[in-house]
């Protein structure tokens, strides 16, 4: 694809961003006096970096691409919402999402007023990239894949994938959410050959930065700008910068955190065999394990009610009977099956 301007909205094409005085300044130690700041409580009395620069360059190191490829916003669910606002006229264009998957792209489409069509995975969870194809409409502008998906779990195919980047003529949004834990480095490389292609990272998984809240879109420079052009001034707050940074630089600790979580979803997995009504549990490529069982609404609320928590995913497509479970720390593994054992059948 050549033209990724063409598929933008006129409005957001012609649209004139916010900016400061600060934006047309790049030197050290100037006295501020541009922003009606208060000139008290350092370093807290100051709008963070728009752009957040320090972050993407530590960022970029780590995942090895350039920071003008680089988007970052109050969690993924930010970066969703504006990639469908930049793309999409409402009333009139249309998304693809595969089913079942994380709910919250429909709820953005929804929000913006955007049609969804919605594409059954096969029974085995996997992506059939001929049926995904052939939903295409004319006013199709998007796809949103999920990879590792949820609530599934599962890798999707990479030569599915790479015929939809291929073949589709609008974007197609690969959630990576879970790629931490499936031993694959993801689709990253193909954005050099796909420049319709953004991925979306996130640091609440791996990192376990979920209360932070900072999610990324990978994806060439021309729709990073775009995605910059539209988002809120200072989206991403200065602790959070300052909290992802620190954390980044600690990269021991996430490579430790995944390996206890797929040790412990070894085990989960090994103990949960064990329990007579469970009838399936599904591979996993993520840090949590899909499980169809006899009576899901049962167990769900017999666990909630002992202050365990899981998702019932039982009304999703292909889902029946199944509820979505968490790998925790060891003890709430233990907790947790030491309930469903005495769960009464």
């Amino acid at each position: 694809m050549s033209d990724i301007k063409g598929l933008i909205r006129k409005n957001i094409r012609d649209l004139i961003p916010y900016s400061s005085a600060r934006d047309e300044y790049s030197g050290d130690g100037a006295v501020l006096l541009d922003a009606n700041e208060s000139p008290y409580n350092e370093p807290f009395n100051r709008y963070p970096d728009p752009v957040q620069m320090a972050l993407k360059e530590k960022i970029s190191d780590i995942i090895s691409t350039t920071v003008e490829r680089i988007f970052l916003g109050n969690g993924s669910d930010e970066a969703i919402d504006l990639l469908i606002r930049i793309f999409c006229e409402p009333a009139a264009d249309r998304i693809i999402i595969i089913d079942p998957s994380y709910g919250m792209y429909k709820v953005c489409a929804d929000i913006n007023n955007v049609a969804v069509d919605f594409v059954s995975l096969n029974k085995d969870f996997s992506l059939d990239a001929e049926r995904l194809l052939a939903a295409v409409r004319e006013e199709t502008k998007m796809v949103f894949l999920c990879s590792p998906n949820n609530p599934s779990a599962n890798l999707l195919g990479k030569a599915e994938i790479t015929r939809i980047l291929s073949e589709f003529k609008g974007m197609v949004v690969l959630d990576e959410a879970y790629i931490d834990f499936c031993g694959s480095e993801g689709l990253l490389p193909a954005q050099g050959e796909h420049r319709n292609l953004v991925i979306l990272r996130t640091l609440s998984k791996a990192w376990g930065l979920a209360g932070i809240r900072l999610g990324m879109a990978l994806a060439d420079p021309e729709v990073i700008k775009y995605m910059n052009r539209v988002k809120y001034p200072y989206n991403v707050n200065y602790l959070t910068q300052m909290k992802a940074l620190e954390m980044l630089g600690s990269a021991g600790s996430r490579e430790k955190w995944v390996k206890e979580i797929l040790a412990e979803r070894t085990k989960l997995r090994g103990r949960l065999e064990e329990i007579g009504y469970i009838l399936k549990i599904f591979p996993s490529d993520a840090n949590f394990l899909l499980v169809r069982v006899e009576d899901p609404d049962g167990i769900y609320t017999f666990l909630n009610e002992r202050s365990v928590i899981v998702r019932n995913r039982s009304g999703l497509t292909h889902c029946e009977g199944c509820i979505r479970i968490t790998v925790g720390t060891p003890d709430e593994n233990k907790r947790l099956i030491e309930l469903m054992k005495s769960y009464p059948q």
